[in-house]
């Protein structure tokens, strides 16, 4: 049986990309006590989605270990809006649009994360603090920082030398979402690698207002070989909020070289041998971290269901006796063969209601290889010509 040591070992190890200011450091700090972390989400749309649940699963990992979980809802900074790695400034969003967007995000990862038991995970609002926060208070929490700090960040470089605005709001979103740290005075703070300018802020913040020596833990990203955020690559993202079966189709699409990736950031799966397997079964081992997702969100008997639809239906089993094939390689074009529309076409994408090898798509000129399938609607096929 494993160690407590083995098993903080394990939390820290799997799926992480980086640990400050010392891994050695949390480990002790974990098997003395009870830590406080936490991971913040912006509601900038109405469900958690792929790049989110690898955060969940390590929220979920330390709850496990006991530890307590803060999932926080970012409906101050969401209105604000991240701009890592943007290269243009992204739309704010009014506190009515980032309250419904979070609305059902509970509910969508109560099988992940346990909200009720001996050691419940607690939802919080950063509009809690942040609300409160005084002009006077903004003065004081920013004279921690400098100019140079901010601007050093490479998409703020890239929009300066390509002569585009960068505005002052941007600058304050790493501060506020550092001044959550503060707020919640936890010992650790998790996120995507691609956060990791944002969480160190909160570091400094901490230790300049609390003296404290707060954890930041960047996990790695869901990519392909090329850098491409899995599920993105294919022209969508993934959702919580689709059904099993889309979710089920959309794992499929993943590169094969990002499928041992998924196991180690998605699934609870062992790991020893999983990379042999890959090697000698690339489709069945993507099959099988697609059941191994399914069931962690939706349950055992939803994801059985999700295999047997992928399988019947895209693997050439059930498809209808008659279904066509089509040239076009443009996706509205394909559809619009078949709906003799294009407006009706692009009504039908923009309801999600075309599917391409199980995975809805709403991109318009999404671009057709040859031998998918095309689902419009519930009962219509067509197949890409080769």
């Amino acid at each position: 049986m494993a160690s407590d040591t083995d098993k903080i070992n394990e939390v820290l190890t799997r799926g992480v990309d980086t640990l400050l200011p010392d891994k050695e450091r949390l480990m002790r700090l974990m098997n003395e006590k009870q830590i406080t972390l936490y991971q913040g989400f912006d509601p900038s749309m109405p469900s958690i989605h792929l790049g989110n649940l690898v955060g969940v699963m390590k929220l979920r990992q330390f709850q496990k270990l006991g530890h307590k979980v803060i999932f926080l809802i970012g409906d101050f900074t969401g209105m604000i809006g991240d701009p890592s790695d943007k290269l243009a400034a992204r739309k704010k969003l009014t506190r009515e649009e980032v309250t419904k967007n979070a609305e059902t995000w509970k509910d969508q990862i109560s099988n992940l994360i346990d909200f009720a038991g001996e050691n419940p995970a607690v939802i919080r609002h950063n509009s809690e603090w942040s609300d409160d926060v005084s002009f006077k208070d903004l003065i004081e929490i920013t004279s921690n920082f400098t100019v140079q700090q901010m601007i050093e960040r490479d998409m703020f470089q890239t929009r300066l030398r390509e002569n585009k605005p960068i505005y002052l709001h941007e600058f304050l979103y790493p501060v506020a979402q550092g001044y959550d740290s503060v707020a919640m005075d936890v010992d650790l703070e998790i996120g995507g690698s691609d956060q990791l300018f944002n969480m160190l802020a909160g570091r400094s913040l901490m230790k300049a207002m609390k003296g404290k020596d707060k954890f930041v833990l960047g996990t790695k990203l869901l990519v392909d070989k090329e850098g491409n955020k899995a599920g993105k690559t294919t022209g969508n993202a993934l959702f919580l909020d689709s059904t099993p079966e889309e979710f089920y189709g959309g794992v499929m699409t993943f590169p094969d070289e990002t499928i041992m990736l998924g196991y180690e950031l998605l699934t609870e799966v062992p790991l020893e041998g999983i990379e042999e397997k890959i090697n000698k079964d690339p489709l069945g081992q993507k099959k099988q971290l697609a059941f191994e997702v399914i069931q962690l969100i939706w349950g055992g008997n939803e994801a059985k269901a999700a295999k047997e639809y992928f399988e019947d239906t895209f693997q050439q089993g059930n498809l209808p006796e008659n279904v066509e094939v089509v040239k076009e390689k443009v996706l509205v074009d394909a559809v619009t063969f078949v709906t003799g529309s294009r407006t009706e076409s692009k009504r039908l994408l923009s309801q999600r209601a075309i599917e391409v090898d199980g995975n809805v798509v709403e991109e318009q000129q999404f671009k057709l290889n040859g031998g998918e399938v095309v689902k419009i609607g519930k009962k219509k096929f067509v197949r890409i010509e080769k």
